[in-house]
């Protein structure tokens, strides 16, 4: 199981992305409203998640999360104790945390990225702590994936699915969806 953690306020092409190519690649994905199943991204574009926090498990099952970015997104998702718990859990268990855009910043305050290369929308490096700052646009570093912001939505996700299912299957997924640079 992926868990993608949306909170009022999130960058909706930053989660959905993702979303749409764990399903594409047969993944065992749910979003997760933070604050109830209805969450209402940056834009006023509103979603109905599959599980509210209070459905979240933490065991064998997850294979990873997933924080979307955008404000005040992230800060909402930092607030959850589900959130933070979910994501301790990962880094206990040797499971994948993908992060993007703003979202890296609560890595960098839980002391996740401490000498782990990562990447962050441009204006949050400082709160990255610890971490050696990246200029790329997608970042993996052991089970930690982080990416820059909403432009690398598709290479993130493509990162991800990589990891979680394989390198082929992403690729196909990408080239399906048409982009331009491969």
């Amino acid at each position: 199981m992926i868990y993608v953690f949306l909170a009022n306020g999130f960058e909706e092409i930053e989660g959905l992305t993702v979303v749409d190519f764990l399903r594409r690649a047969e993944l065992e994905v749910c979003t997760v409203g933070i604050s109830g199943k209805l969450i209402v991204g940056a834009h006023n574009i509103p979603v109905f998640c599959d599980l509210d926090e209070s459905e979240v498990r933490l065991d064998d099952e997850l294979t990873a999360v997933v924080l979307p970015g955008g404000m005040p997104g992230t800060l909402n998702l930092e607030k959850s104790e589900t959130v933070t718990n979910a994501v301790n859990f990962c880094a206990e268990n040797d499971r994948f945390i993908c992060a993007i855009c703003a979202a890296p910043s609560i890595l960098g305050h839980m002391g996740l990225l401490t000498d782990k290369e990562a990447c962050c929308f441009p204006g949050f490096e400082n709160e990255l702590e610890g971490a050696r700052v990246s200029e790329k646009f997608v970042c993996r570093d052991g089970k930690i994936i982080t990416a820059k912001g909403m432009g690398a939505a598709i290479d993130f996700s493509e990162k991800i699915v990589s990891c979680l299912a394989d390198e082929n299957n992403a690729k196909r997924i990408k080239r399906s969806l048409q982009c331009p640079y491969q």
